[in-house]
């Protein structure tokens, strides 16, 4: 792995590490040969052209990068889930009730061609 993504990694809080790894775990999944790389200074997914940013904060996971259009499905699910006009914003305690297919299905949708 990269090791600034390691370095990153590395530094995450105790309480939000399994959230990310969660999130990492479930990117890996689908997307075996993804490249990672920090972007914006947050682990960064890439596949083709497609990107997926996710950022660790105080709350949790943000998503970024996500086409708008192709998360109508999570959105409508978990619109609570909306930060802006482009963050899906997971806090830790919220992950619960996100289920790891509908997880899937939004970086499928995000980093699929």
């Amino acid at each position: 792995m990269n090791p600034d993504v390691q370095s990153y990694i590395d530094r995450i809080a105790p309480g939000n590490r399994p959230l990310f790894d969660r999130v990492h775990r479930l990117v890996l999944a689908a997307f075996p040969d993804a490249g990672i790389a920090l972007s914006y200074g947050m682990p960064t997914y890439r596949v083709g052209t497609r990107k997926l940013h996710v950022g660790v904060w105080q709350h949790g996971v943000s998503l970024y990068g996500w086409p708008k259009d192709r998360a109508t499905a999570f959105l409508t699910r978990h619109p609570d889930l909306l930060s802006g006009k482009s963050t899906i914003r997971l806090p830790t305690q919220a992950a619960a009730a996100v289920t790891d297919a509908e997880l899937t299905a939004l970086i499928r949708a995000s980093l699929e061609a």
